[in-house]
């Protein structure tokens, strides 16, 4: 068993970890089964939400370094999304690594975006007008940099990453929330698995924007974070990765943001 999980593992690593802005290979489909019964709400999953403030800040690095304005308040996850929560709402676990309080992974951008529409389908979500969704790539690098200007939320030393995030020398993903939050009590945003974000992906904007939610249409969409596969310098706050929609592999997974209708 050990030798068939290094060897995993060593095909992750090879495959994606080097690359920070890369296509990544073809996915192999599987099914999603619908759920035999839902729960009520997000918050009778265990969902936590952290209210993150509107403001302005520099988004990406060096020669892509642009001032964006988020100009709405934003209810941002605490933690990724949960095998155990993602199995209530969709009524399966796709994970390779299983693990009822880890990340789910092997999930894909279209089956993110589908665990967001069913979430917000629940009986209290929708009575409270609750909408579920990716946060878009600025929303995430705003909310992963939590104020902060250098290259991870808790500076430009890279042997504090530790502290925070689980990446390159764990062999698989760690139950959620395991290390060290950044300031605004967001956890795991540096490591543990890679998140999908809603942007398709594209080059930067020249220039300061307001509210940007990225190009209008592409091929590939973003995620963010490092995964616990990942090396330090694929861990930092503007680090960007993208693949088809359909790809996942084991270390793809996600994070939601709540907003209202109302």
């Amino acid at each position: 068993m050990h030798f068939f999980k290094s060897v995993v593992v060593g095909l992750v690593a090879v495959v994606i970890c080097g690359c920070d802005r890369s296509q990544a290979p073809p996915p192999v489909a599987t099914s999603n089964p619908t759920p035999v019964e839902l729960p009520e709400s997000a918050i009778g999953i265990g969902m936590e939400f952290k209210l993150i403030p509107a403001g302005t800040f520099t988004m990406g690095e060096d020669d892509e370094a642009h001032e964006v304005t988020l100009t709405q308040p934003f209810q941002m996850g605490v933690h990724e999304v949960t095998q155990a929560q993602y199995e209530q709402v969709m009524g399966n676990n796709p994970s390779g690594f299983k693990g009822a309080h880890d990340p789910v992974e092997m999930v894909s951008w279209t089956n993110a975006v589908e665990f967001c529409h069913r979430l917000s389908e629940l009986p209290k979500e929708k009575l409270a007008g609750n909408l579920y969704r990716l946060p878009t790539e600025a929303e995430w690098e705003y909310a992963c940099r939590a104020g902060t200007t250098t290259k991870y939320s808790f500076g430009d030393n890279e042997s504090d990453l530790g502290n925070y995030a689980w990446y390159g020398d764990h062999g698989d993903p760690q139950p959620v929330g395991g290390r060290k939050p950044n300031e605004w009590s967001l956890y795991d945003m540096h490591g543990n698995v890679r998140e999908w974000c809603q942007d398709w992906q594209g080059d930067y904007p020249i220039g300061a924007v307001t509210d940007p939610t990225g190009p209008a249409s592409g091929s590939s969409r973003v995620s963010r974070g490092g995964g616990w596969y990942c090396r330090a310098a694929n861990c930092r706050s503007a680090s960007r990765n993208w693949a088809i929609p359909s790809f996942y592999n084991l270390s793809s997974g996600f994070r939601v943001v709540c907003s209202s209708e109302k």
